[in-house]
């Protein structure tokens, strides 16, 4: 399923022409191969390689079914969903205080993060308090349950937002 873009760079527009693509597509993604592997053929001014028997063409829409099959292992990488400023508690599972022993107001704090005057400083990549998610996440050994032209059925848990980008292949 092609999706058409709304507001595209002249660049990416004169990409397009060349490769001879009609639509303004939403999502443009590059594949680079060896060319001592996967040698390069050009046939009527449009460059193509061959894999196994399949002949690919620069700007032809690549079908799940063409490059995926059942039960192939697969390899998921997606932006995970943002889920803002978080304590401790919640972005690295730290305990918390006491809920005792004095305590009123610090059940959920980091506590002591630092030493007294050697070295005088909190060491960089302290645990602490900050920005959570929103991070690019790669999920291994999934598995292929269902295949069709317009979309593929995974056992297992894929990263990201519903409708977000994700970038799938095979497990080699």
């Amino acid at each position: 399923m092609l999706l058409e873009g709304k507001n595209i760079a002249k660049p990416v527009l004169g990409l397009l022409k060349k490769a001879k693509v009609e639509k303004k597509l939403k999502h443009i993604q590059e594949f680079r191969f060896d060319e001592k592997t996967l040698p390069v053929t050009e046939k009527d001014g449009k460059k193509s390689i061959t894999f196994g028997e399949k002949t690919v063409e620069v700007g032809q829409e690549l079908k799940p079914t063409e490059l995926f099959a059942l039960s192939d292992s697969i390899v998921v990488t997606a932006i995970s969903k943002g889920k803002g400023f978080q304590g401790v508690v919640k972005r690295h599972s730290f305990k918390g205080g006491p809920k005792t022993h004095g305590q009123s107001d610090r059940l959920r704090a980091p506590g002591s993060i630092g030493m007294t005057t050697t070295p005088g400083r909190v060491f960089k990549g302290k645990r602490m308090a900050g920005r959570m998610g929103n991070d690019t996440v790669t999920v291994t050994g999934l598995s292929v349950m269902e295949i069709t032209d317009t979309g593929i059925v995974l056992k297992g848990l894929v990263p990201g937002a519903i409708g977000g980008l994700v970038r799938i292949r095979r497990n080699s």
